[in-house]
């Protein structure tokens, strides 16, 4: 392996083409992660992704060496975005959501055009993101946890136990810099889930309460008015599909 790289080194001398700075690569990142949508877009529009001179080349094959770039840039996206306060497992999901939809993608500009859907999802995400949420290692530490088990019952005493400080400490400090309690910030991230069941799935309104672990529909419906301000039901009908194939009910199973 050392003869071929040292081959590989002596070709790549040769060449007149070299790498793009490091320097350009981090300020794209910085747009992205600071929610830079204007940035991020005129890149986009400029084509600096696809544009050959100075990109590298890791495949021979067009298609594979832009995919295996746009892997690269996901990666780096994913981390700059969590670094500047996006909750860690949400960034790493959607990372891994977009290098998924690499698969059925057979042309350059296929993979360019996901390429641009991606950073201006995550800048946008970025932009969303509250500036109190640019948070201490243990609320860090508790919105992941939160994120990951939004789904399950979750008590203050568990985060708290979770994160490795005590309750108290958790509760005054969590309010201090998220602005709302544990249990506030655990219904509000239980219903943006609901929102997005009730929008984009088949489920239910109990099997929908009863994957986010509300003891009742009853409760589940008086949780979600309290945030929303309408009732689930009402929801779905303004927002909801009105048909499902069975293709799309498959996915939620």
């Amino acid at each position: 392996m050392e003869k071929k790289f040292e081959h590989f080194e002596i070709k790549q001398d040769n060449d007149e083409e070299k790498h793009r700075a490091a320097s350009e690569e981090s300020a794209f990142l910085e747009a992205v992660s600071h929610g830079n949508i204007e940035a991020v877009k005129k890149n986009c529009e400029a084509r600096r992704f696809s544009e050959p001179e100075g990109l590298g080349q890791l495949s021979h094959d067009p298609v594979l060496n832009i995919k295996y770039h746009f892997v690269i840039t996901c990666a780096l996206v994913s981390r700059a975005c969590i670094r500047s306060g996006m909750i860690e497992e949400q960034g790493f999901r959607l990372s891994d959501y977009y290098i998924q939809q690499l698969d059925n993608l057979t042309t350059t500009s296929e993979v360019e055009q996901l390429h641009d859907t991606m950073v201006i999802d995550f800048a946008t995400k970025m932009r969303m993101t509250n500036d109190s949420l640019r948070v201490s290692m243990p609320i860090q530490n508790a919105l992941n946890y939160i994120y990951i088990h939004r789904n399950d019952p979750i008590s203050v005493e568990e985060v708290a136990d979770n994160v490795g400080i005590s309750t108290g400490y958790l509760s005054r400090l969590f309010r201090k810099e998220v602005g709302v309690s544990v249990s506030e910030y655990v219904r509000q991230k239980k219903i943006e889930t609901a929102t997005n069941l009730l929008k984009y799935s088949p489920y239910s309104m109990v099997d929908i309460a009863n994957r986010l672990s509300f003891s009742s529909q009853s409760h589940f419906i008086q949780a979600f008015r309290k945030v929303i301000g309408t009732t689930p039901l009402k929801y779905r009908e303004k927002y909801g599909r009105s048909e499902w194939n069975i293709d799309d009910s498959q996915s939620w199973l």
